[in-house]
């Protein structure tokens, strides 16, 4: 089992840039797939990037395409969320999730992954 917990979020201005922090423990991250979801206030979680455990596989969703990127630091058990040209529509909670029995590519659905992050807030004022 691994432990998660996300940091990094803030109040940033529209077309601004964030990284979010997902630091990992009990487990070596590059024995996940590893990904970050989304929830915005009334609506329901939502995918947004992904990384395999090897680190040579990712997708992102289309709203994010161009903007975001995601990394990882092995040394520090660590991975990032890099978050470019902020919109108010991605104001929401951001999730670190971490999938233990992933193959090859990892998976975009959020049913499929075992631990979860307590979320850290983002908001993007226009």
């Amino acid at each position: 089992q691994v432990q998660l917990v996300e940091s990094g979020g803030g109040l940033v201005q529209a077309g601004g840039s964030l990284r979010l922090s997902c630091a990992a423990s009990g487990r070596t991250i590059s024995s996940y797939a590893m990904g970050w979801f989304r929830q915005a206030p009334g609506k329901e979680r939502e995918f947004v990037i992904c990384i395999s455990g090897s680190g040579s596989s990712t997708y992102l969703a289309d709203s994010v395409k161009g903007r975001f990127t995601i990394s990882r630091d092995i040394a520090k058990n660590t991975v990032y969320l890099q978050m470019n040209s902020l919109k108010p529509e991605d104001t929401a909670v951001y999730y670190c999730a971490a999938d233990r029995d992933s193959g090859w590519f990892p998976s975009r659905r959020e049913s499929e992954y075992d631990y979860w992050g307590q979320g850290t807030q983002v908001t993007v004022s226009s």
